[in-house]
């Protein structure tokens, strides 16, 4: 099982700026692909960005250009930057975790773009 407590999120302008961390406790190891997601209300979550083991960095076209998600080299925290902000972005964001076994989800961090 791994342990992932996500941190960053708050109340932006349209056009500015975020940058949420997510730290990964437990199976390190077992970890396969680290990723972003993230939920409105009303609406299913959805995928935002995500890093494999040796592949590339994939993300949504949504948020394409404007969020960059990297991973530290211990590979127990990822990151993502948010430029750029839109009102639509408004959602709780989680942090992702696969492993052979499972998915693991943080609880989530609210990030507010208010207009």
């Amino acid at each position: 099982q791994v342990q992932l407590v996500e941190s960053g999120g708050g109340l932006v302008q349209p056009g500015g700026s975020l940058r949420l961390s997510c730290a990964a406790s437990g199976s390190i190891s077992s970890i396969n692909a680290m990723g972003w997601y993230r939920q409105a209300p009303g609406k299913q979550r959805e995928f935002v960005a995500t890093i494999p083991t040796g592949g590339r960095i994939n993300y949504a076209d949504s948020v394409k250009g404007r969020f960059t998600m990297s991973r530290n080299n211990a590979k127990n925290r990822v990151y993502l930057q948010m430029n750029s902000l839109k009102p639509e972005d408004t959602a709780v964001y989680y942090c992702n975790a696969v492993t052979v076994r499972q998915q693991d989800w943080g609880q989530g961090t609210q990030v507010t773009v208010s207009s």
